[in-house]
């Protein structure tokens, strides 16, 4: 083995700055990436207007398996007005913002894909980074999450709520 006595070119500063800054640009985004659920542990805390059903996995709401077309959800009586109810096999969120007006939402929050948790206060609420939604029209009311709740498509019949 050889031992080159040619000088090594030093390092500059501008390289070590570079170098620093990826490293902890990579550590930021593994901490914020792929798995970051915010310790969400499953059922929310207290539990207020949720179901003991499995959430559906990265699929648009209501095709979820259970969540077919004209499935029934729940009795227009089960949606308190002011609140909601989250259906989270079928990955929905209804909400009754007036009495008689049924609205539906996707169930994940639009930050980091977190199931929402909760319908409280108006809001629909993300327990992972607190997240807040508009029970009326899945508009953000607090952040991270940088756009609305996807509306659902649901059909009222009579004092049945089904998915459409």
């Amino acid at each position: 083995m050889t031992i080159s006595k040619e000088p090594q070119p030093a390092l500059s500063r501008r390289s070590v700055v570079a170098a620093a800054g990826v490293v902890s640009l990579a550590a930021a985004l593994a901490a914020c990436g792929d798995g970051d659920d915010g310790g969400y542990g499953g059922d929310g805390g207290d539990g207020k207007n949720t179901d003991d059903s499995t959430p559906a996995a990265e699929q648009p709401p209501g095709e979820a398996a259970g969540g077919a077309a004209g499935a029934a959800l729940a009795k227009t009586s089960e949606i308190p007005v002011g609140g909601g109810k989250i259906f989270k096999k079928e990955g929905v969120v209804v909400t009754q913002p007036t009495k008689g007006e049924f609205k539906a939402f996707s169930n994940r929050c639009t930050h980091k894909q977190c199931p929402v948790t909760s319908v409280e206060g108006g809001t629909i609420n993300c327990p992972c980074h607190g997240s807040k939604f508009s029970i009326a029209d899945g508009s953000v009311k607090a952040s991270p999450a940088p756009k609305p709740l996807p509306a659902a498509e649901i059909s009222v019949d009579g004092d049945s709520i089904k998915l459409a």
